[in-house]
């Protein structure tokens, strides 16, 4: 039998270590810094690019994307060249998934904090970005595959088909999700609306935790525990069972992030069904990495490595059995919204994503680099004090959950809220909040132990870049089943098959729930009363999504007694109809708004932006004073007015062609409810003569970007008419 030598590129697996040690530390500092602007919300007073709303999806993106996302690519990119005992089919594509991968991140970095965002959880980035993002996914699958079919071993191996999964179902979740109409170089419009863009963002939303932070990570558990261990995973059959239930059963769980929405109830419950279910597969997972570790246990006390991944395991056990149950109607009725969610996105994210990683790192190094790992004892003190912050952020936040949601739904003997005014809720959890910094701060403090540790290892082995490998060539068999062979063993050879069969079973999920949603007009019943947003009321939201809003506010008001007294009638589907992107949110930092409008005067609204706590005493929103100073820029609107036509949205030509002149009359209209307010006139006045004396332009108040948001907040919730809303649904939806 012919053997031959060949060569594993370790250039490309060392770039992707790297780029996980920068990122990571990048993306745990904007976390940190974000947890400290609950306790000091003005601690970036007046920047508005280091604001909270700007910063929060680059705190996501980055450990998601950045971080997570390079520790998938070291590891495949590293198991995958020895499970297959091939190098990467490509090094050109290897090195363009690298530099691609990198330059996105950049971009990442430079517009989230500019505010260009399409608002979309885990999907902020606009369309340039998203266009670059599918061009380096699918050099990166290219390569995965490419190199499947030139292997030099038969059968492959479990990870690999995790990986093959991941790249099917990411590439499928990130098109449809991301179909947007451009309006200018870095501002879109997503094509779906209201509850239809609800459903496919949380159908992308739900798998992007499945497919990038789970399926990719359980490939590596696959290859990097058993190799850790020195052990064989536990159980093959057990291994072929978890995969194929797993990537059919998660993708139909989106809508448990929908619950008492506005959605309709059949696709709910679709997703309750799906998401109890889950919780077999996931543990089936579970069971399997931890069972690998029979036998070897006593190695665990003594190594690092196996403590992290044990940790690691075990976090996506916790994380996969809260999963089910916050996917209870009853349960998510108490959850969602609060504190508890963030609890529960961090057990997963620090412990099942951040230790795995880090276990990897700790063993892949030591071999890369032909030497052992400089200090035992400071990976050992990175674990321990890894682990008590992750005890320490979780656990406060759920409290902090329990106590939102006891506070927000107790009522007096009269029928009144206890805690009427939202704030109470905020400020009894403030040594919640205080917690978590801490324990972020211990997390973050391993991390660097890790960096550090890491650098005096590699400075102290070798720098092997192309390692030397041997194995015997492919000889080709026949196509078809070999007596005796089952059907799963003969598809374990077969790339091609083994990815259309992965494709079919995630599509299934989504063309049953999101075909119906778009086509049968049934399940938006339309109301007549609902009239697309005035130009300045689009500009406004624009603004909204802009400055990052729906990441503290929701507009979902759910049809609970506690929800209808404290914020108004509950939500109707077909009241967003013309919300290309739907703003329903997934937290409450501060109260709902879907029915805001009306409720305070455009001076209380203008002084909340200046400084919240002059208007709400004890609020943790920061100041938004750069909406009060700067002009109002309107030059795309009628642009944008077209786009909306486009996508659906009944504007007339008359009022395209005139767009300009309704935005002055609106603008003008909130200029002079503005002058009724005396404190108002004073400060106005001042900033006018000052700018005067000082040879300064001055721009006209109607001019500003806080009117337009003012107009959009005074709009929400205005088309319904309680009392009518029976009435109100049209004839042809009855």
């Amino acid at each position: 039998m012919e053997v031959q030598q060949f060569y594993y590129d370790n250039k490309v697996v060392k770039k992707f270590l790297y780029a996980t040690l920068l990122w990571g530390i990048v993306g745990m500092s904007v976390g940190l810094l974000l947890a400290f602007m609950f306790l000091f919300p003005n601690i970036t007073d007046g920047i508005s690019w280091l604001s909270f709303g700007r910063l929060r999806p680059l705190h996501t993106n980055a450990v998601i994307f950045a971080f997570v996302g390079n520790a998938i690519f070291a590891g495949v990119y590293y198991s995958t060249q020895r499970l297959l005992k091939a190098r990467m089919f490509s090094d050109f594509l290897s090195n363009f998934n690298f530099w691609g991968w990198q330059l996105i991140i950049v971009a990442a970095a430079i517009t989230l904090p500019l505010g260009y965002t399409t608002s979309k959880e885990y999907a902020e980035l606009e369309w340039p970005i998203d266009i670059a993002i599918a061009l380096v996914w699918v050099a990166f699958g290219a390569n995965l595959i490419g190199t499947m079919i030139k292997r030099r071993q038969r059968h492959l191996y479990v990870a690999i088909w995790f990986y093959l999964a991941t790249f099917v179902t990411v590439a499928v979740l990130h098109i449809f999700n991301s179909l947007e109409l451009p309006v200018a170089a870095l501002k879109s419009y997503s094509v779906y609306a209201g509850v239809q863009d609800a459903l496919v963002q949380w159908w992308y939303g739900h798998n992007a935790v499945a497919f990038f932070l789970t399926t990719p990570f359980l490939g590596l558990m696959y290859y990097f525990v058993p190799k850790a261990a020195n052990r064989p995973v536990y159980s093959y059959r057990l291994s072929i069972v978890h995969f194929w239930s797993l990537i059919f059963i998660y993708i139909w769980a989106g809508p448990h992030h929908l619950l008492y929405s506005a959605l309709p109830d059949w696709a709910q419950n679709l997703g309750v069904a799906f998401s109890v279910m889950l919780i077999a597969p996931s543990w089936g997972g579970m069971i399997n990495g931890l069972l690998t570790l029979r036998g070897a246990w006593d190695k665990v006390r003594t190594d690092p490595t196996l403590k992290f991944m044990v940790v690691a395991i075990t976090g996506y056990g916790m994380a996969t059995f809260e999963g089910p149950m916050l996917s209870l109607k009853n349960v998510n009725a108490i959850a969602h919204f609060s504190d508890w969610i963030i609890a529960h996105v961090h057990v997963g994210a620090l412990a099942w994503n951040g230790f795995l990683a880090f276990g990897m790192i700790y063993w892949m190094v030591p071999k890369m680099f032909k030497t052992r790992l400089a200090s035992v004892g400071l990976a050992n003190f990175h674990f321990w004090i890894g682990t008590l912050g992750i005890i320490l952020y979780a656990l406060p936040m759920y409290v902090a959950g329990f106590t939102q949601a006891l506070m927000w739904k107790d009522f007096n003997p009269d029928g009144t809220l206890v805690y009427g005014n939202f704030l109470e809720t905020v400020n009894e959890i403030m040594p919640m909040y205080w917690m978590r910094a801490i324990g972020g701060t211990m997390y973050i403090v391993g991390a660097v132990v890790m960096l550090y540790n890491i650098v005096v290892t590699i400075k102290s082995g070798q720098n092997v870049e192309d390692e030397l490998a041997e194995a015997a060539a492919l000889t080709r068999v026949s196509g078809k089943r070999t007596v005796g062979e089952t059907f799963h063993t003969w598809l374990e050879r077969k790339p091609i098959q083994l990815t259309i069969l992965a494709t079919v079973a995630i599509l299934i999920g989504g063309i049953v729930q999101i075909v119906p949603t778009l086509l049968v007009k049934s399940n938006i019943p339309t109301i007549t009363s609902v009239k697309p947003y005035t130009p300045l009321e689009l500009e406004g939201r624009d603004l909204y999504i802009r400055e990052g809003c729906v990441g503290c506010h929701s507009q979902m008001v759910r049809p609970f007694r506690s929800e209808v007294e404290r914020y108004g009638e509950y939500a109707k589907a077909g009241e967003f109809v013309y919300d290309h992107p739907f703003l329903w949110g997934s937290k409450r930092t501060g109260p709902d708004l879907l029915r805001v409008g009306g409720k305070y005067s455009d001076s209380w609204h203008f002084n909340h932006f200046y400084d919240p706590q002059t208007t709400s005493s004890g609020s943790i929103m920061p100041s938004y004073s750069w909406l009060i100073k700067n002009e109002h820029d309107r030059g795309d609107i009628r642009a944008k007015m077209e786009a909306m036509v486009t996508l659906g949205v009944p504007y007339s030509q008359e009022e395209i062609d005139n767009a300009e002149a309704l935005m002055d009359a609106q603008a003008a209209q909130i200029e002079k409810n503005l002058y009724s307010d005396p404190d108002f006139v004073r400060s106005y006045e001042a900033d006018k003569a000052y700018a005067q004396e000082n040879g300064e332009e001055f721009i006209e108040m109607r001019d500003r970007e806080v009117v337009a948001m003012i107009a959009y907040l005074q709009r929400l919730g205005t088309d319904i008419k309680i009392k009518e809303t029976d009435e109100l649904l049209s004839e042809n939806n009855k």
